[in-house]
């Protein structure tokens, strides 16, 4: 009898077991990014270059890593962001995702091209959920998601601006990306579908290309905010310029995101990113940030440097594909344990002990 797989001991270990579990095509598209992937690859290349400076004998005995979100209260500054099409990695799709979420004690976003529709996830979710919205060239199509989120409990909107088409993501035209033919979106019944098509085409780019309004301006804020009671929060920001706008237009805060390098390759790093983002907002709103975060330390360094919370994506498939719900759960378990024991070396018993004399920047603190 074959010895046992061991256990993943970190987020790096699950991506090549769930490679081997999905299909070519899936592993791309959740994988992959735009063009030559120099942003996807700075994301991570980033925190690397942040040095954490440690204090010493400031009474680490106990470690609280629980904190709020918009008022929401998680058991660590950890939250699941939105991914599209969780059934190519598990047939449970985003249900078990946000059981996983939920059983960590954090906080899911679901997207609105996702298999399960937002009221089954809904349904199955044993934590809080916030939903995703792109704006549509037809209106009613987003007015309805909102509604329908908000009759369902979700608790916040992540209004996501930085896709008014889609990136270049040549591994995705390569393979002529779209769903299997056993998935649906679960929230477009009867709408047009995210299918394959020939190499050298993408049918996310075609079915965005169509329905997603490139049109917008800051003025939509005022629409959304005008179907809706729930907090609003604005993504895919990545300047002191657009986070002022964006509080200006009345936010309720902010992720400082570039699609997870998806979208315009060589945006900024989002850890490089995060700094002015905080200096504009100057604590008007919250600010959360993803991209690259595979250690507690890059937690560490995004809290130091101003952030709420973050958000951890591809690691959460990764645990999805290789063991569903539990996976999910283990995926973030590992991060908590990891934090826990970063924040004790670094001297900082809770999240609101970091700040900036935590962390030395490149460049003495110039722009990283």
């Amino acid at each position: 009898m074959p010895p046992a797989t061991p256990q993943p001991i970190n987020l790096f270990e699950y991506e090549p077991l769930a490679k081997a579990r999905l299909e070519p095509l899936a592993y791309d598209y959740y994988a992959g990014g735009a063009e030559d992937e120099l942003t996807l690859r700075e994301n991570r290349a980033a925190y690397g270059r942040i040095k954490l400076r440690p204090r010493m004998l400031v009474g680490v005995g106990q470690i609280e890593l629980a904190t709020t979100v918009l008022g929401i209260s998680i058991s660590l500054p950890v939250m699941v962001p939105p991914m599209a099409f969780h059934g190519m990695a598990h047939p449970d799709g985003e249900v078990a995702t946000a059981r996983g979420a939920g059983a960590a004690g954090t906080l899911m976003v679901v997207s609105p091209p996702s298999n399960r529709s937002l009221e089954e996830v809904a349904a199955a979710a044993t934590g809080p959920l916030w939903f995703q919205l792109y704006v549509y060239k037809d209106r009613d199509v987003s007015a309805s998601l909102v509604r329908r989120a908000e009759a369902a409990g979700y608790r916040a909107l992540v209004w996501t601006v930085d896709f008014p088409v889609a990136g270049r993501r040549e591994a995705d035209e390569r393979n002529g990306f779209g769903l299997p033919p056993h998935l649906r979106q679960g929230n477009f019944t009867g709408r047009d579908e995210v299918r394959p098509t020939a190499p050298g085409g993408s049918g996310l780019a075609r079915v965005v290309a169509a329905e997603y309004d490139r049109s917008l301006t800051w003025d939509a804020l005022a629409w959304l905010r005008s179907l809706t009671r729930i907090p609003i929060v604005v993504k895919g920001i990545l300047t002191a310029e657009d986070a002022t706008r964006a509080v200006e237009h009345g936010a309720d805060a902010i992720a400082v995101s570039n699609h997870g390098g998806r979208q315009l390759d060589t945006a900024v790093a989002t850890i490089e990113a995060l700094p002015e983002v905080v200096e504009a907002v100057a604590g008007r709103c919250e600010v959360y940030v993803d991209g690259g975060i595979r250690r507690g330390t890059d937690v560490l360094k995004a809290l130091a440097l101003g952030a709420r919370a973050v958000f951890v994506g591809r690691p959460v498939l990764w645990g999805l594909a290789v063991s569903g719900a539990e996976g999910v759960q283990r995926v973030l378990e590992l991060l908590r344990h990891e934090l826990e024991v970063d924040m004790a070396l670094a001297g900082c018993p809770t999240p609101e002990s970091t700040d900036r004399s935590l962390v030395r920047l490149p460049n003495g603190g110039a722009p990283l």
